[in-house]
């Protein structure tokens, strides 16, 4: 007699209300938030940045596993096996035999992409899970102010075809380099992937505009929502109901309230 009891294991993401379309998902999590809070806080640097940026990035990824990863049914024996028969493990799991790429954008992109490498080959059957690199920066006009990005160089270790695609980037500030990033994959890498997802700690609405417009069909999961530069009315009002008047971005194109630049911050590198 087999147990059904985890045969199809249910899964509830608990996500913030908002008007931005059902391929975005910002991600209601209290203590998540507490430690994004404390990573953008003023004179917060390394070791502690990084260490915060791997928490978050471990339970994001964990997040996407369960939410968006297909499951199998397995019948796996434990130690106890060898004293009775019913010493199996009969439920769902992960299929391990999902192909997975997780894109590195340098440089804020480093250490997220290596903390969801390492958490896709704990999970998932390794051969299958591969990272990617690209060298990424933005273009800048007479004012400092952000009109575009170009890519500099590019390690893509093969074809994308069914596999996950993910982009774990810290901040979705204009969109303009993931934009580009994604069509990168989607014009000059072979097949087709299942599903491509970013993986960002805050997001702006100006973001999620440029992302649902170029590519809607990118599914985004974000931590936290940064509108801190819009009018008053705004404020109180659920995310995206007034989303032609939000505002997230500075002039330069930094986020406000955001957390710096966490690239410069990551990397001790002001430049």
């Amino acid at each position: 007699m087999r147990d059904t009891l985890y045969s199809n294991v249910p899964f509830k993401l608990n996500e913030m209300p908002h008007h931005y379309g059902p391929h975005v998902h910002l991600v209601g999590n209290p203590f998540l938030l507490t430690q994004l809070a404390t990573l953008c806080s003023k004179g917060v640097i390394q070791p502690q940045i990084n260490r915060l940026v791997e928490t978050l990035y471990v339970d994001l990824v964990k997040t996407v596993l369960n939410a968006e990863f297909p499951r199998k049914n397995v019948s796996l024996p434990t130690r106890m096996i060898d004293s009775t028969p019913q010493g199996l493990y009969q439920g769902e799991v992960i299929d391990p035999q999902v192909r997975v790429v997780t894109v590195n954008i340098a440089r804020a992109g480093t250490l997220p992409s290596q903390v969801t490498y390492d958490l896709m080959n704990a999970t998932l059957d390794p051969t299958v899970v591969r990272q990617d690199h690209i060298i990424m920066s933005r273009m800048i006009d007479a004012a400092e102010a952000v009109v575009g990005s170009e890519i500099g160089g590019a390690k893509i270790g093969g074809d994308v075809d069914d596999a996950f695609v993910l982009f774990p980037d810290p901040m979705g500030a204009t969109g303009g380099s993931l934009s580009t990033a994604i069509s990168l994959y989607k014009n000059k890498v072979p097949g087709t992937p299942r599903r491509i997802i970013t993986l960002n700690l805050i997001v702006t609405p100006e973001y999620l505009r440029k992302m649902t417009t170029d590519h809607p069909d990118v599914i985004i999961y974000a931590l936290r929502l940064d509108r801190g530069l819009s009018p008053p009315e705004v404020f109180g009002t659920e995310p995206g109901a007034l989303w032609e008047k939000e505002r997230g971005l500075d002039d330069r194109q930094y986020i406000v309230p955001g957390g710096g630049g966490f690239g410069e911050i990551m990397n001790n590198a002001y430049v």
